[in-house]
């Protein structure tokens, strides 16, 4: 998608959940630009180790806020909101991101009403916790637990808990992705910029397809069973020689191409013929595969079940998944001038031409303000009027 190189994103970004989405819009190719208070900054710049031995570069910030521009610029000051409205202006901003309260929308002057007489056609995107409407602040794991996932996760007689990953994070922002794209492309046909508002709570909890109609439609319990499955079996983690594989039996042919075979014909019974059967004895079903499976090797046991179509691997530790060759081949890098480092990161859920053409290298992290003078200037700003700015806490 060569179009989207052109394209320009003002971002007034924190923690995650804009981060990740404007980091996905920069493996497009976008221009992206964060903007942050010139004090208080992304406090996830302070997150982590300080691989780089310098202030507001640690590592946890490092992992998604490669391939952007870096602003700061103080909104409760009416010489930050003028320049805001200059870059959105002069640099014909197509996308305007913020992850602040609702509350503070008029006070910073980010709102869509004041932004759009600056630019007709932008499209103005709002991510909150609960709504345009709320000011409750939200965490990923806050959201987890309003949703319902932390009472979907975890061991039946266990508490609940969070996802290892911030899913209800990353989760929105690729929503958030989605819904601009909706947006480029129906300003593209009728010419009309938007108002998105997105809900990190209504965005978990659109997730929750099956719990949500089995309890309120059929008056179905879901909740947390582990390693299993509600409604498959067998599915879960089953001991092996050497470790540990999950396998997944996703309907009866599955499970008949399995029993057919010497190594797991025991199981063959009538009573199990059929995915209800197995569900209801799934404990006695899963000690006995688990006496098969830890006679032999993880290895082999991959090797044979794949070979008649059943689903399963090994559970791998991320140095492992790194190793995939199939990760291999899409991990993207950045490197840094100054200091000589190189970082690893995540590869994109689809590999985009911008990264293509650029050998899967992204530049590397911005330094706070790094970009002050370059996009500034731009605006017509001489060097000595932005040192002023500096020191009158402008920028």
């Amino acid at each position: 998608m060569e179009s989207l190189r052109n394209l320009k994103v003002l971002s007034l970004e924190q923690a995650t959940v804009v981060p990740y989405l404007t980091y996905r819009l920069a493996m497009d190719g976008m221009e992206v630009i964060r903007l942050e208070h010139p004090v208080y900054g992304d406090p996830n710049r302070m997150i982590g180790d300080n691989v780089l031995n310098e202030e507001r570069m640690n590592a946890y910030f490092l992992c998604i806020n490669a391939g952007k521009k870096a602003l700061t610029l103080n909104l409760a000051d009416p010489k930050g909101r003028e320049l805001l409205q200059k870059l959105i202006k002069q640099m014909d901003v197509d996308i305007f991101v913020t992850n602040q309260l609702p509350k503070n929308y008029q006070k910073l002057g980010i709102d869509y009403e004041i932004l759009r007489d600056a630019k007709a056609d932008i499209i103005w995107m709002g991510v909150t916790g609960f709504g345009p409407d709320s000011n409750e602040g939200a965490y990923d794991p806050i959201l987890q637990a309003r949703s319902g996932l932390m009472e979907l996760t975890g061991e039946p007689d266990g508490d609940p808990q969070v996802l290892g990953i911030p899913l209800p994070d990353m989760g929105t922002s690729e929503h958030a992705y989605g819904l601009l794209m909706k947006a480029l492309f129906n300003r593209a046909v009728s010419g009309k910029g938007a108002r998105i508002d997105l809900s990190m709570f209504e965005s978990s909890v659109s997730w929750l397809t099956v719990p949500i109609t089995m309890t309120a439609a059929f008056e179905k319990s879901i909740t947390r069973r582990g390693n299993t499955h509600e409604f498959f079996a067998p599915v879960s983690v089953y001991q092996t020689k050497n470790g540990f594989i999950y396998l997944a039996v996703g309907n009866d042919r599955q499970w008949k191409a399995m029993v057919a075979q010497e190594l797991f014909n025991s199981l063959d019974r009538p009573e199990y013929e059929k995915n209800m059967g197995r569900i209801k004895d799934v404990t006695n079903l899963n000690a006995a595969l688990n006496a098969i499976t830890r006679e032999h090797t993880s290895e082999a046991l991959i090797e044979f079940l794949t070979s008649i179509t059943v689903p399963v691997s090994k559970i791998n530790s991320i140095s492992e998944t790194i190793a995939d060759l199939l990760v291999q081949r899409r991990l993207l890098s950045a490197h840094d001038p100054k200091t000589k480092t190189s970082i690893t990161l995540a590869p994109p859920p689809n590999m985009t031409s911008f990264l293509e053409s650029s050998g899967r290298e992204m530049t590397f992290p911005p330094r706070f303000g790094e970009h002050n003078n370059e996009y500034y200037g731009r605006l017509g700003l001489s060097d000595e009027h932005i040192a002023m700015l500096k020191e009158e806490g402008v920028i």
